[in-house]
Order: C-alpha cells, then sequence, then structure tokens
C-alpha cells in the first residue's frame, strides 16, 4: 500500500475498471477490449505534451476564438486544437491547448476546472496521450472518468480517481476456521442431543403403550363382568 496513489501513474485498463484498482477480473466488455488494445498514440500531433491541456464537455458551439478568450487569461497559448469531425466538421467536444510556460499550464489546470462556457460545465486534465503510458482511450473501451449509465465507469483520473483499500485485519482463519469448527461442532452435538431426546422419547412411549393397553384391557374386562352380574340377576327376578 505504500505505493498507492489515488491518480494512476500507468494506465491499465482492469485497475482502472475498478473503484480502488484491486479487481482481478473485468467486469464489462470494454475493459476487454482496452486490454486487448494495441493503442499508438497519434504521431501526427504535435507541440510539447507536457504543456498541453486537455479540455472536454465543452459546447457543441463553443468555438476556437470563445476557448482562446477563456483560457488566455492564464497565460500566453501557443496552440489551440478543437477536435472535429473529419466529414461534418462539427466540434466533437474537446479540444486541446497548449501553453508556453508551465506557470500558465499549471494554474489552467487548477482553476479552469468545471468552469461554464456556453452554459457547459468544462473538464480539463492533463493531456494522457502522450505522457501517461499505457494509455488507451475511451473509443476503444479504456479512458477515465465515465457515466454509470453507460455502464463504462473508470477510475484513477482526475474526475474520478481511486478509493483508497480498507485495510481489514487478518480473521480469515478465525471466522472460517474455529470459528466454523467451533460452530460445526455444536451443530454436530445439537443435533446428537435432538436424536438421542427423539431416541428416548420412542422407548418411554414404547414402554408407556402395554400399560395403556393393560389398563384398557383391564377396563373392559370389569365392564363385561359387571353386565354379566346384572344378566344374571334379572334371570333369578324371572325365575322367581
Amino acid at each position: 500500500m505504500s505505493d498507492w496513489a489515488p491518480i494512476a501513474k500507468e494506465y491499465d485498463p482492469l485497475k482502472a475498471g475498478s473503484i480502488d484498482g484491486t479487481d482481478e477480473e473485468p467486469h464489462d466488455r470494454a475493459i476487454w477490449r482496452a486490454m486487448l488494445a494495441r493503442y499508438v498514440p497519434n504521431k501526427g500531433v504535435t507541440g510539447d505534451p507536457h504543456l498541453t491541456l486537455f479540455v472536454a464537455r465543452l459546447n457543441l458551439q463553443t468555438t476556437e476564438e470563445k476557448l482562446k478568450e477563456v483560457f488566455s487569461r492564464y497565460g500566453d497559448i501557443r496552440k489551440i486544437r478543437l477536435v472535429r469531425d473529419l466529414v461534418t466538421g462539427f466540434s466533437k467536444g474537446y479540444a486541446f491547448i497548449e501553453y508556453k510556460e508551465e506557470r500558465a499550464l499549471m494554474k489552467a489546470h487548477r482553476d479552469a476546472n468545471r468552469l461554464v462556457i456556453d452554459q457547459h460545465e468544462i473538464f480539463v486534465d492533463f493531456e494522457l496521450e502522450r505522457t501517461l503510458k499505457g494509455w488507451i482511450p475511451r473509443r476503444l473501451g479504456g479512458g477515465f472518468g465515465g457515466k454509470k449509465e453507460s455502464g463504462q465507469l473508470r477510475f484513477g483520473g482526475r474526475d474520478r480517481p481511486f478509493r483508497k483499500p480498507i485495510n481489514l485485519p487478518n480473521m480469515k482463519s478465525d471466522f472460517y476456521g474455529e470459528g466454523s469448527a467451533e460452530k460445526r461442532n455444536w451443530s454436530r452435538e445439537g443435533s446428537r442431543d435432538w436424536r438421542t431426546r427423539d431416541r428416548d422419547h420412542d422407548r418411554s412411549r414404547d414402554k408407556r403403550w402395554p400399560e395403556r393397553e393393560r389398563s384398557w384391557t383391564w377396563g373392559e374386562s370389569e365392564r363385561d363382568s359387571k353386565e354379566e352380574r346384572s344378566r344374571g340377576r334379572e334371570r333369578k327376578d324371572r325365575d322367581r
């Protein structure tokens, strides 16, 4: 746990799909796709990646001029690249802004995140494609952040960092070992007592049953003798 950090230092799709980076199996198809992907950063992109910001969740109507107006207040901008669709030319909702100085980059990273531009709250982070080892973009199942509705939650970035795992005491042996053995012994003893009670009950019932039979037979014989005596008296009376 000494090397644990809320922000990923190296991109691992499996860890990015886990809330605390401890999962051992992927839980959705996107993670499988990211694990199988062999992504190579776009070599056609120019500029210093360590001085470039990634700006996302832009209003589709936001233009380069608007971005320059907002982000130039943090320092001198070298280049702005608003990513557009190759066919339609419409904005895809994210851009890359390269500064001339690291001080301006850090200030924009600190203050511009969650800024509202054209009624949209934007997200600002460092560029990761060329700076984070093993980076896989969202279109291939990677990335950070995401929405629960899409079933593609990713952790380890600024927007949704890892949660520190809970250090629980090692109680596995006590809980599953001795405790369960005691429980098994208790259950066995309990079942043994239950069987013994049933057996004793059956024996006592068998003992009581002949007595009931004898008492029932004795009652019947007594009743029969009384009836015979009464019939004998009736015959004597008739003979007289």
